[in-house]
């Protein structure tokens, strides 16, 4: 990868992490409180539960992330999907926060060259830029499940994020990079 494209993905990238933390955090504004700990059945999670694992993934995958394996020691994945409490939305809230901070930290302090690197996730061996794929694909597809959950519970007073039905030729012009709107 040359260097410009290099940097070009890294801006790419850390873009994409931001419109997804973005469309969290708006889907989370319009879940009611009570709506936070709904699970639609007893195989489903709830938005808080969605919310804790999301957390816990982004500490633990992108603390030391060029130093340290991804899977840390000190990290419970089982337990990021247990809820023996019920959380405020404010911690709720904290653990999207804190686990945004630490992938948005690292990932800003990426160069060109360490695209090139191996970093490792439970023992397998990942380029840089591998990981950085992995991550927002799995990010996004919690964000995606908290968005639905989160628009089911507002109802009526749900507002569209994205391009809302019948829209789409008001938004025919492209913004995506200048809005930062996931479409």
């Amino acid at each position: 990868m040359s260097p410009d494209a290099a940097a070009a993905y890294l801006r790419d990238i850390a873009r994409t992490f931001r419109n997804y933390k973005a469309l969290g955090e708006k889907a989370l504004a319009q879940t009611p409180d009570e709506a936070l700990h709904t699970e639609l059945d007893v195989n489903s999670n709830s938005v808080a539960v969605i919310v804790k694992h999301v957390g816990g993934n982004l500490r633990s995958r992108f603390r030391d992330f060029l130093t340290t394996d991804g899977e840390k020691p000190d990290r419970n994945r089982d337990g990021e999907f247990q809820m023996p409490e019920r959380a405020s939305h404010a911690q709720v809230m904290q653990w999207w926060e804190d686990g945004w901070a630490t992938a948005l930290g690292a990932i800003d302090a990426l160069t060109p060259d360490d695209l090139t690197r191996t970093i490792h996730i439970r023992g397998e061996a990942f380029l840089v830029v591998e990981a950085l794929n992995r991550s927002i694909t799995h990010t996004a597809y919690h964000v995606g499940q908290i968005v639905y959950l989160a628009r089911h519970s507002a109802g009526p007073a749900w507002k569209s994020l994205t391009i809302p039905k019948g829209e789409s030729a008001k938004h025919a012009g492209g913004e995506f990079k200048s809005k930062g709107l996931v479409r």
